[in-house]
């Protein structure tokens, strides 16, 4: 299949992950897209330095996303990358970590495609693999888990979701999106039958600067998050591969504290 990003093509649409967040974490062929861009419709969590790639003269259009809080709803964004490429322009759509990990890649490519325009899909790093590196967190090990699955955490349908059996002794679970609802998160495991001293490690900002890799045991989830302030982005990780990783044990350093306080009383 000849590539889109052939420089004579014109009027389509590259959806190009841009990693975790470190610039560094790009791929060539998500530079070499940048560098063909007239327009590029990014997300908020962007490292400005990507957008670096793309031409001075290339327009760059935010379509940030907050909790309870778009920019523009989809459907808009959808409309917009057809509009630009309709008039003729190289459209980057630029995504955080990878497009088709919860990053709506799929629906983004099914609109262009029933607008009859060209697409084309540059991989990219996805977070959970960025931040876990960055940790030395290893999703899958041998000799503690065979397994890894990846959910979405966000509260909205948070009950209705089925993870039974995703979560527990040799297998890894990976939560998107999850800081908000970490105290109900645990108690769903819980009710699943995911015991309480599961090991649990929250990667904050992973590959940013100011990132932070913490970690504590499952019933504490919750109240780890709001002793840390923990902020998006973030990922949460369930399962014994957390042992091995570089994330500080804060469930520990909590209770040393409260032994000082105690002491000193």
């Amino acid at each position: 299949m000849v590539s889109l990003l052939d420089p004579e093509a014109r009027g389509r649409v590259i959806l190009v992950g841009a990693g975790p967040g470190d610039p560094g974490l790009l791929t060539l062929r998500a530079v070499e897209a940048l560098k063909s861009a007239d327009v590029v419709v990014h997300d908020g969590l962007i490292d400005m330095r990507v957008l670096d790639f793309a031409p001075a003269e290339a327009q760059r259009i935010s379509v940030a996303k907050k909790r309870d809080r778009h920019t523009l709803p989809q459907e808009a964004i959808n409309a917009l990358i057809i509009a630009h490429v309709k008039a003729g322009s190289v459209v980057v759509r630029l995504k955080g970590g990878d497009p088709f990990v919860f990053g709506r890649g799929g629906e983004e490519v099914e609109a262009v495609r029933a607008a009859g325009l060209k697409v084309e899909v540059v991989p990219g790093v996805s977070s959970a693999l960025g931040c876990a590196a960055e940790a030395m967190l290893p999703l899958t090990h041998r000799d503690w888990s065979s397994a890894v699955s990846f959910v979405a955490g966000t509260c909205q349908g948070l009950s209705e979701q089925n993870w039974a059996g995703l979560a527990g002794q040799g297998r890894t679970l990976v939560i998107y999106m999850g800081v908000t609802c970490a105290s109900l998160i645990a108690d769903k495991l819980m009710a699943d039958g995911v015991t309480p001293d599961m090991p649990v490690a929250v990667l904050e900002r992973g590959t940013l600067q100011g990132s932070r890799a913490m970690r504590t045991l499952l019933a504490d989830l919750g109240d780890m998050v709001q002793r840390e302030k923990v902020v998006s982005p973030a990922i949460i990780v369930v399962g014994e591969v957390v042992l091995l990783s570089d994330a500080e044990n804060r469930l520990h350093s909590f209770a040393r504290q409260a032994e000082q306080m105690e002491i000193q009383r």
